[in-house]
């Protein structure tokens, strides 16, 4: 993040900008939005401009902005257009210390202007740090859509009762009461009766909120996918929203917890293979000890919960304290390894089967039917196979499987740094070296898709 985003006062305080044309009166619709104490500095000024100076709503100088006017601003625009007479303006912005922007010139400017959604007082910023506005402006319109039109006179009804909502515990039950007024009984109140009406549902929410009894704690395990935010299902990111406490393995991907409340409790509780590792008595220890505080618990897994996720031992775990839980599936690793690829998984004429199996469990090393894996139409799904990869190259190679079956190699799957890497069985080791991400192994199953490196057998390792 180049550009920190904040809400700047500018309340009966100057702002000065520099230009009377087009560019001003473009950005001057937007300031004009604030109480900001507004002065145009230009000689002949569009007659937009003129007609907002005539209804009071700013100033206009015809004289040059001078180094005391600067310094005195809070924030300076140069919109000129011409680019001598907007680098003067930024000298004398300069020189007096104040915040200076260029319009349209992202590199000579101080800060940026976000797109902006105005529901005063609820506001939304949304900026791409100028790198591509037509984004932000397709934010814009798909949010302007979400939000109720009286959402800011809401907000301000709201604000006067906030006193009273703070005899609501904190938490959960006080983030429903203030949802179901903002979003469900609120606007339609308001748009039916006024102010009057909303004041009213905020009195009927607060009375129904205070006589409720208080809401048991509850545990969700969800899959975050292998790691691409945009896999997510809608309904782990609704889950992520209102979580509590997130519980979460040490693969989910940083990006997705961003998408957690800023308030919400955040626990790495991860393994690593044949590594350090909290212990499954401890993970259990948390989500019982926080669902009994009446927390709604999240307990994020990498992919799916239910594949080599050790979910059945947290089922059990809670099922002895009573706890009501979901199961929100998600993108397992090797789907997305087989969608990486430009493969499918199963594939008429080629295999009838397709095997999920892991490298290591709890006693080391996992043991399969080798014999079964060697015949040629196998085709397998490797977890946690980095680690093993000697091992189970070792003993499928022993149980007779063509030293040529192709190995397909997807390291840190669906993410920006995905690698992918292609070789015959008796290369497998070779190929997983440097690799330090997360790997998954699709064994039988060669890549449509470009790879970075095909990996071939030494010649000492015919004999595998």
């Amino acid at each position: 993040m180049k550009y920190f985003p904040v809400f700047l006062d500018v309340a009966q305080r100057p702002v000065a900008l520099v230009g009377g044309g087009a560019a001003a009166v473009a950005k001057l619709r937007l300031l004009l939005k604030t109480e900001a104490d507004i002065t145009v500095y230009d000689p002949a000024p569009a007659a937009q401009i003129r007609a907002w100076a005539q209804a009071d709503l700013l100033k206009i100088s015809k004289a040059p902005l001078t180094l005391d006017q600067a310094r005195q601003a809070q924030l300076i625009y140069a919109a000129s257009e011409d680019d001598s007479c907007d680098a003067r303006t930024q000298k004398i912005a300069q020189s007096a210390g104040t915040w200076f922007n260029w319009v349209d010139n992202l590199e000579q400017s101080q800060f940026i202007t976000p797109a902006i959604i105005d529901r005063d007082p609820v506001t939304v910023a949304i900026g791409t740090e100028g790198t591509a506005p037509v984004v932000a402006r397709a934010i814009k319109r798909d949010i302007e859509e979400r939000l109720p039109q009286n959402l800011g006179a809401l907000a301000s009804i709201g604000q006067t009762f906030r006193s009273l909502a703070e005899a609501l515990p904190f938490g959960r039950i006080r983030r429903d009461f203030w949802s179901r007024f903002y979003f469900s009984k609120g606007p339609a109140a308001y748009d039916a009766e006024g102010v009057a009406g909303a004041k009213r549902v905020l009195h009927e929410l607060l009375a129904e909120f205070k006589s409720a009894s208080p809401k048991p704690g509850h545990v969700d395990f969800v899959g975050a996918g292998p790691g691409d935010p945009a896999l997510l299902t809608h309904k782990a990111r609704v889950l992520l929203h209102e979580a509590d406490v997130i519980l979460h393995d040490r693969l989910v991907d940083r990006r997705i917890l961003e998408l957690a409340r800023r308030e919400a409790t955040v626990i790495e509780v991860g393994k690593t293979g044949f590594g350090p590792a909290m212990a499954q008595d401890d993970i259990h220890h948390l989500i019982v000890e926080h669902v009994a505080r009446g927390a709604q618990v999240l307990r994020l897994k990498s992919g799916d919960p239910t594949v080599f996720g050790r979910l059945d031992e947290e089922l059990e775990a809670i099922a002895a304290q009573d706890i009501s839980y979901s199961i929100v599936p998600g993108i397992t690793a090797a789907s997305a390894a087989a969608a990486a690829l430009g493969r499918s998984l199963t594939r008429r004429g080629r295999n009838s089967q397709l095997r999920v199996i892991t490298g290591h469990d709890m006693a080391g090393y996992a043991e399969h039917d080798w014999r079964d894996l060697a015949k040629p139409d196998a085709v397998a799904a490797i977890y946690m196979g980095k680690t093993a990869a000697r091992f189970i190259q070792g003993r499928l190679l022993m149980h007779g499987a063509d030293p040529l079956t192709p190995v397909s190699i997807i390291e840190n799957c669906s993410r920006p740094d995905q690698v992918i890497r292609s070789a015959p069985l008796n290369a497998l080791t070779e190929a997983l070296h440097n690799l330090a991400g997360p790997v998954v192994l699709l064994y039988g199953i060669s890549p449509r898709t470009a790879v970075s490196h095909v990996f071939q057998p030494q010649e000492a390792d015919l004999c595998l």
